[in-house]
This record gives C-alpha cells, structure tokens and sequence, in this order.
C-alpha cells in the first residue's frame, strides 16, 4: 500500500514539497528559493521555468529527506501562490514573457479606466473588487505589450493560466490543461454563481476565451506526471489556491470557521456556507475548496506580511535571518511612537489603494532598529486588524476565535499582539503547514487515501492558544496611531 501524499507548495518566494503521512503529520520537506524579479517600481515577476524547477528540486529533495522511494507515493496535490499570471505557447510550452506575480501594480491604469463603469457588474458577477491584484488585466498587459501575442492567442496558439495551471501541464507533459474553482475565482473572468467562465468579462478585458483552462473541482483527476519529469507516473488529485488550501487544511469547513495564513501576505478567509455575502466594507467573495460544488467565503487580503521581515533583513540589512525579528522585537518594550505601514506594492483589503507607498513614521533621535523591526511585526497584526474588523462589520458579530498558520506564524510575540490587538483568541495548530495539508487532504480524499471528513478530524493535535492581555486603553491608543499612519500613507497631494 502506498505510504504517503506529496503537497507541492508553490508559493511567492520559495517552492515546497512537504510529504504527509495518514495521520496528517510532516515526514519529510523540503524548500527551493527561486529569484523576484522587479523590473520597476511596483512591479514584481518570476520567470516560470524558475518556478516548475525549483518545484521539481523541491520534490526530489524531500524524497531525500525522508529516504523515501516514488513507489511510495500515492497522489499529488497543488497549492499555489494565486492571481500570478502565465501566458506560454501551447506547442512548445515557452513562456510568452515572464510571470507577472499577484503583487505586480503596473496594470492599476487598466483597472482605474475599467472600474469606472462596470466595477459593480464585475463585484456581482466575480465577488472580485476591480483592481491590479487580479489575473485579468495581467493577461491583457501582456497580450497588449508583448510583440505578436494577441495575433497569436487569438489564432488558438496561446495558453493562459494561474500557476497551478502551468506547473500541471508542465509535470503532465502538457496532457492537463484545467484549474480549479478556487484559483478561477481570483482571475475576474470566472462568473462564481455559474461556475463558468464569463464571456462578457473575457470581452471587457479582451482575452480570448480559447486561453483558458478547464476549470474542475479542487480534489479531481488533473492527470498524471510524466516519468521524464519525476520519475513515475504519480496521479495529480488536487489542485486549489494557497488560501482556500489553508481554509480546507484547518478543517473550516464548517460556516463561520475563520483563518489567516501570514504568509508573504496576510490572507484571511470566513467560510460562509452555500450563500456568497457580499461585503460592503472592502472584502472579497471568493469560492472555497471542494470535492464537488465550492462552498463560499469572505475573504481579505493584506499584500505584505512576511514580506516586511524580508525586506528588514534583505533591504535594510537589520537582520541576519527572519527568525531574528522576534528576540528584537522583544528586546523593547514598544515601538517608542514609530508606525511602519508596508504599502511597498499599495494596501489591500479593506482599504483598496493601489498608488500609496511605503511609510516609517514617529522616528525620533532615539529610534533603534529594534524600534522599527518591532513597529513592522505590528503592523502584520494591525493589517489583519483592520480586515477582521471589515469582516465583523459586513457580518454583525463579533469574532472571538482566530485559527492561524503560515511561516510567520511561528513568531511568539506577533501572535500573541495580534490576541492582544483583536481582542480575541488565536489559536495555532500542531501542524502549521496547513495550506501544503490543505491540498495533501484534498487529494488524499479524492483518491481514497483518506476515508472522510471525520477521519481528518481525528488527526488534529493540541493547539497553542493565545489570549488576548492587553490594557483596553493601550490598545486603543495603539489603534489610534495605526489609524494616523495608515492616513498619512494614504493622503497624497498633486504636485
């Protein structure tokens, strides 16, 4: 009997493996860093041949890892970073230009011009705010910038796809071209009461409708990987977003189930059932994991959470490594007045501003560095603040539990200032890989590795728990201030 299921983790900045067995629990992992390319200010791509190669090392090495054969391994699942967008010529599988990642602004004119008259037809139909975040109007930058393409996808010759796309019809030998409902719902193409892609938004945005893949349910038959690539013929049984994974692998499958994954960025979903809610306070409706029909959720989502720790250690050089960030932080005890607001690439939900930038602010001649790294770890929290507060608002309730997980949600003191900061509890699992279990659990119960629901529900561990400690009028004046820096960075003036 074979022993295990292999997640393949596409993330923003690193591919995974990680390797489970039946009780839900890591045996083996293994992680390949691939470059970020930033052409220019606010626009952020990989090359994909990067990405399916640093997938595919990933793989090997955590077979290594855990000295474990391929005769071993029962089924793939895929979960990847969302949005990013890959153009690539159906015959000869060569990216048409780069892939233009979710955090990439360059095409926010395109959605200005394009939300003036149909952003409400397009939130109806998708659940999707108009803005650069989204695939459409990547795919229709590059069929309007790169020489030849339009000609070419209109004469069928182009594929378009969201990374689980492109990394399928890679390990497949271009037999699978599909993506599930999850990933389609983040393009702005994909009508989510119908579950059809919209051939009046494939109008609007001017992408043929022959680019796009088959869309499927996220646990489902995406095909087997060619033997020249890993090795073996091993059966691909799952296929969905890095979030709606982490929603599914937490078990929030249940209506009212929170989670954030802090990740590169902050995403955090609201399972709501089957009936989509739509937000009047920023937030997005997008459709969840399944074995069958998605479910819906209320999600929000914050471009740049882990990514701040990157850029104090990468950019600013305050750091050796990321694990750094929390001895520092704790070795103040506050942020002496200093505010940092990570717009790098704009905010997000619920606030919505592609043009704002970066902000320190508060810095006086007493400021230290341990200032501004712990200022920056706030900030992921008072972010994920703002959304939760979106969310209690569109909903009317009051959330008192948050499921976490994601990289930077090992750190002790972050999460415990984001229990202080909501007011609530939060709650990490034993096993904090949720988005690569997410789509280990989805394949491993489409292709009978797993035996149901229930049983899932038996391999969850102890969670460590943190309750909110902090004086309600110190957390009020930290809201207070949070709410200032987030005006200054938002208020612009034409010169």
């Amino acid at each position: 009997m074979k022993k295990y299921i292999a997640a393949l983790d596409q993330g923003t900045t690193s591919s995974r493996t990680i390797l489970f067995d039946r009780k839900g629990q890591i045996v083996a992992k293994a992680m390949q860093e691939f470059p970020q390319v930033y052409p220019k200010p606010g626009w952020v791509e990989h090359d994909p041949r990067d990405i399916v190669e640093s997938q595919i090392e990933s793989f090997r090495k955590a077979l290594l890892a855990g000295g474990i054969s391929l005769q071993d391994i029962c089924a793939i699942g895929v979960a990847n970073q969302r949005e990013t967008v890959v153009v690539w010529d159906r015959f000869t599988g060569k990216p048409v230009y780069n892939a233009i990642v979710w955090q990439c602004r360059r095409t926010s004119a395109i959605c200005e011009r394009i939300k003036e008259k149909h952003a409400e037809m397009i939130y109806q139909r998708t659940g999707l705010p108009v803005d650069a975040y989204f695939s459409a109007s990547k795919i229709q930058w590059i069929l309007d910038n790169v020489p030849f393409a339009r000609r070419r996808a209109e004469k069928g010759d182009l594929f378009f796809g969201t990374i689980d796309t492109y990394l399928i019809w890679r390990l497949t030998g271009g037999k699978t071209f599909a993506t599930d409902y999850s990933n389609a719902s983040r393009t702005m193409l994909f009508n989510i009461h119908t579950l059809q892609w919209d051939e009046e938004l494939c109008a609007l945005f001017n992408v043929p409708r022959g680019m796009l893949p088959k869309v499927m349910p996220s646990g489902a038959d995406y095909g087997k990987t060619d033997p020249s690539i890993l090795g073996a013929e091993i059966p691909i049984c799952a296929a969905v977003g890095d979030q709606q994974s982490a929603l599914f692998g937490q078990l929030c499958v249940k209506p009212g189930d929170v989670k954030n994954t802090y990740g590169t960025g902050c995403f955090l979903l609201m399972n709501t059932g089957d009936q989509p809610i739509c937000s009047q306070n920023g937030l997005i409706t997008t459709l969840t994991a399944s074995l069958k029909k998605p479910d819906y959720a209320l999600e929000g989502s914050v471009f740049v959470a882990g990514a701040v720790v990157q850029w104090l250690r990468d950019g600013l050089g305050f750091l050796s490594t990321a694990a750094e960030s929390e001895a520092l932080a704790l070795s103040v005890e506050d942020t002496d007045g200093v505010s940092v607001v990570p717009a790098f690439v704009g905010l997000g939900a619920p606030h919505w501003d592609s043009e704002c930038r970066g902000l320190i602010s508060g810095i006086t001649r007493g400021t230290t560095r341990a200032h501004i790294v712990r200022a920056a770890l706030e900030s992921v929290a008072l972010q994920t603040f703002d959304v939760v507060h979106a969310m209690e608002q569109d909903l009317h309730v009051n959330i008192s539990r948050l499921c976490v997980d994601g990289g930077a949600s090992a750190n002790q003191f972050l999460m415990q200032f984001q229990a202080d900061i909501l007011g609530a509890e939060v709650l990490r699992p034993k096993v904090m890989e949720t988005t690569a279990l997410g789509a280990a659990y989805l394949a491993g119960l489409y292709c009978g590795y797993f035996s149901s629901l229930e049983e899932l529900c038996g391999n969850v561990g102890q969670a460590t728990v943190f309750f909110p400690h902090m004086e309600e009028a110190f957390r009020a004046e930290k809201l207070r201030r949070w709410e200032e820096a987030l005006n200054r960075t938002m208020y612009r003036t034409e010169l």
